[in-house]
């Protein structure tokens, strides 16, 4: 392993050895991904090596067939959390995001506001500078996965094939690394080496079928809207999808990675009007590309800008990006015409904003 790798281990056994019987919030995506969901269980067996409890929390749901599948099959537990109140020190010592830097969660703030300490980010996307941990373990990879494998090859805490956590574990973190490196073609150095040394202790058999789960009726509409919808100038595809509830949201991402195999296309952006059954309403839309010259980061940052309070409204790794738009006083449930008419003048905004981009409106 690299002098960074066995630094970065050396520096986070240091922070958990002092924090033993403390109980840590592990903060996922509010829309976690097969990535994210390993990283949390992996800190998890890390964490409780020294004597820390661990909780893995969400703000949003899980909705996307081999998400689910992951957790029943593996038996990892999330934790839905809606009320902010239940976020306190009384409960939780310390906050640590893993596949993210608090920027695509809901709870961010919350866990700021009741001011428990952030202890660590593992992540490996763009820099969000969005916020100040104790311990950051930033690279760029094709997936963050292989970052918190890097821990357990440096023996931080020793992987054994005898017992069945270790195995799970070894089966989560791998599908982590195929899924976010796109089946290893974005793969870096150490996603290799990652895959490699995760093999012996994977469950083939279980990674199988968790990566071959049928797609749902509602999953296939929504690919068919973004399929009907699609418009494509300069090799970028860009489909809204109309309105969306929160538990069908994980079809958005499926959309655009069926929308990119589509020849001469080499970016596709997918988007809809995601509604909660609070009232609350967001734009939400995925990128996927080919075009290793697009830096997704960069270019969604560029194209949708920043809210009042300096947050921007998207952002991306290689190869992938999202970005989410709440509508603030515009939410709400409307009368059929009205919400047709919020749509519409919404789909028109976003598509502007693209188009303007690319230099094609």
């Amino acid at each position: 392993m690299s002098e960074l790798s066995a630094e970065k281990t050396q520096e986070l056994r240091e922070l958990l050895s002092r924090c033993e019987g403390q109980r840590h919030a592990v903060v996922l995506q509010d829309f976690p991904d097969p990535d994210a969901i390993s990283c949390g269980f992996a800190y998890a067996i890390l964490a409780d090596a020294f004597g820390i409890e661990t909780e893995l929390i969400f703000g949003g749901r899980v909705s996307h067939q081999e998400n689910i599948a992951l957790i029943n099959l593996l038996d990892i537990e999330l934790i839905q959390i809606v009320e902010s109140s239940l976020l306190n020190q009384e409960r939780f010592q310390g906050a640590v995001f893993v596949d993210s830097q608090g920027t695509t969660s809901n709870l961010t703030q919350p866990i700021k506001d009741a001011e428990i300490p952030i202890l660590v980010v593992i992540d490996h996307h763009a820099n969000q500078n969005f916020l100040t941990p104790e311990f950051f373990d930033l690279r760029k990879v094709g997936a963050c996965a292989s970052i918190l494998t890097s821990y357990f090859m440096d023996e931080m805490v020793v992987l054994k094939t005898t017992k069945p956590e270790h195995r799970r574990l070894a089966t989560a973190l791998m599908h982590g690394i195929i899924s976010d490196t796109g089946a290893m073609i974005g793969a870096a150095q150490l996603d290799f080496q990652a895959a490699a040394f995760l093999q012996p202790m994977c469950d083939g058999d279980m990674l199988t079928e968790i990566m071959h789960q049928q797609r749902s009726h509602r999953v296939m509409e929504v690919i068919r809207q973004a399929l009907a919808n699609r418009i494509a100038r300069e090799g970028i595809c860009l489909s809204g999808v109309g309105t969306i509830r929160a538990e069908d949201r994980d079809a958005i991402p499926q959309a655009a990675e069926f929308l990119l195999t589509e020849e001469t296309v080499h970016t596709a952006i997918v988007f809809g009007l995601v509604t909660y059954p609070d009232n609350r309403e967001s734009v939400q839309g995925s990128l996927r590309t080919t075009k290793h010259s697009l830096n997704p980061d960069t270019f969604l940052k560029e194209t949708l800008g920043q809210s009042h309070t300096g947050e921007y409204y998207g952002g991306g790794k290689a190869m992938a990006g999202g970005f989410e738009i709440p509508l603030g006083f515009l939410s709400g449930a409307d009368d059929p015409e009205l919400a047709a008419m919020k749509w519409e003048a919404y789909n028109a905004k976003i598509r502007k904003k693209f188009f303007s981009k690319i230099g094609d409106d």
